[in-house]
């Protein structure tokens, strides 16, 4: 096989896209959310992989928790990675979670949300986090805090719910 032949295969392949996010608690063990002004409901501070500049997920939720709300935290183990299928606006997503860990109250007081793409932040309990996540994301994030109460390390998930 040719450069070319090659190069030609690989642009035949589906796109895939990653996303990285961090699951920061406070003391409490709530979980820290962000409401994005570009779509409807909350999500948790991170986004897309800049994998075209040799991003590793995990830099992609550290770079996007300091660009969104202010926080330089480096991401812990991984806590859970999900396959979401693509819809006819998206191709497929695989989605990383990091464990963000627990802060102190006063590392909450420094938060400053980037005002280009978020309305504000706020805790929320395990309990209400399916009242302000869409479905597939509280399964990621209930599944990621199981696996930190369980210490088992990473799940595998497809579409915010466990296989396996």
């Amino acid at each position: 096989m040719t450069t070319l032949d090659y190069a030609t295969y690989i642009a035949s392949l589906p796109r895939v896209l990653a996303g990285a996010a961090s699951v920061i608690r406070d003391r409490a063990g709530r979980v820290l959310l962000v409401e994005p002004n570009y779509r409807e409901g909350w999500a948790l501070p991170g986004g897309t992989v800049e994998s075209d500049d040799g991003e590793s997920p995990r830099q992609g939720a550290r770079r996007e928790t300091v660009e969104e709300i202010g926080l330089d935290i480096a991401p812990g183990g991984l806590l859970a990675v999900d396959w979401v299928p693509g819809t006819s606006a998206r191709p497929p997503l695989v989605a990383f979670l990091y464990d963000g860990g627990v802060l102190a109250d006063e590392r909450f007081e420094e938060i400053r949300i980037q005002e280009e793409e978020l309305l504000s932040w706020r805790l929320a309990t395990r309990e209400e986090l399916p009242a302000y996540l869409p479905a597939p994301l509280a399964g990621r994030v209930l599944a990621a805090l199981d696996a930190l109460d369980a210490g088992t390390g990473a799940v595998e998930l497809e579409n915010g719910r466990r296989i396996g």
